[in-house]
């Protein structure tokens, strides 16, 4: 017989985790700065790292001060009616009486899929969107288990979490492409490669030049995955009924989206879903979800 689990052990591993990923990431730049730094000299380095900075930071700090605009303009999502949603309300006020979070904005968004996001930046400037389809195939308590689900991005500052990990990702691919670019240019070439560090280590610059975005991503969606079972246990942590979840992400397991349906979801948002709609699609390291089958056994054991 397997052994129970603490939603306070879990919600602990799991942001230890995500830091522990971050640390990785951070690594990853180091390294590949200090090999562009070595093959191209201090001031070309300097140059490329800075606009590298100054592009990615620009990007990611104008999606993050408008991610909850741009992700519900993306959906297609109406503001909730309190006389037609009254459920939702509900709901969604309960579990922010339990969690001591502000009642967030609330959005309904027309697909027959179950499923549900949060955005914002932070507990102040949240919004939480529910699928029609989770309004009417799920009952009061599995409805529950998905809104705390989605609350508990909000109070762990999901949003900023994975803004850092997007700011990073997004240096190492600038920089990456900025140096690949460079090799097109005769100031890079020929004797200067010799000098700066070695026919070898040019080799080994451009090969970490082509891998280190693709690890830095690949690392990025595992921060993705873990934040996700932190909030399936945080969620728990604020319903202490770990079955409503279950029953929910098992009836999400078994949905089957059309290629119709699937059209109403942009790939870009596909991480913020409680469940990744595109889940059929999209397994293993490329996925921004856990699978729901573990999902579901670790809730079972809560």
């Amino acid at each position: 017989m397997q052994s129970r689990l603490s939603f306070h052990d879990e919600i602990r591993k799991n942001k230890v985790k995500s830091a522990a990923l971050i640390v990785v990431i951070v690594g990853i730049f180091a390294l590949f700065g200090w090999l562009l730094s070595a093959v191209l000299g201090q001031g070309t380095f300097f140059v490329i790292m800075s606009i590298a900075i100054v592009v990615s930071i620009l990007y990611v700090v104008a999606s993050y001060y408008n991610a909850e605009k741009i992700a519900i303009a993306s959906v297609g999502a109406k503001p909730a009616s309190r006389a037609k949603h009254k459920k939702l309300f509900d709901v969604v006020e309960n579990i922010s009486i339990a969690s001591g979070l502000p009642m967030p904005k609330l959005y309904v968004m027309e697909s027959s899929q179950i499923n549900a996001f949060a955005s914002g930046r932070d507990p102040e400037h949240a919004v939480i969107c529910v699928t029609t389809g989770a309004l009417e195939k799920l009952d009061k308590r599995e409805l529950e288990g998905v809104v705390a689900h989605e609350m508990a991005h909000i109070a762990n500052y999901d949003v900023r979490f994975m803004t850092l990990a997007a700011v990073l990702v997004g240096l190492i691919a600038i920089a990456a492409e900025m140096f690949l670019r460079s090799l097109w240019f005769s100031s890079f070439g020929g004797e200067r490669r010799e000098g700066r560090g070695g026919a070898a280590l040019f080799f080994i610059a451009i090969l970490a030049a082509i891998l280190a975005p693709l690890l830095a991503n690949l690392v990025s969606l595992a921060i993705s995955r873990k934040r996700e079972f932190a909030a399936d246990a945080t969620g728990v942590k604020f319903t202490r009924y770990p079955v409503g979840l279950r029953n929910a992400l098992i009836k999400i397991q078994r949905e089957q989206l059309s290629p119709t349906e699937m059209r109403r979801y942009p790939r870009a948002l596909a991480p913020l879903f409680i469940s990744n709609p595109f889940k059929s699609k999209i397994r293993g390291l490329f996925s921004t979800h856990p699978p729901l089958e573990e999902r579901i056994k670790r809730l079972e054991r809560m």
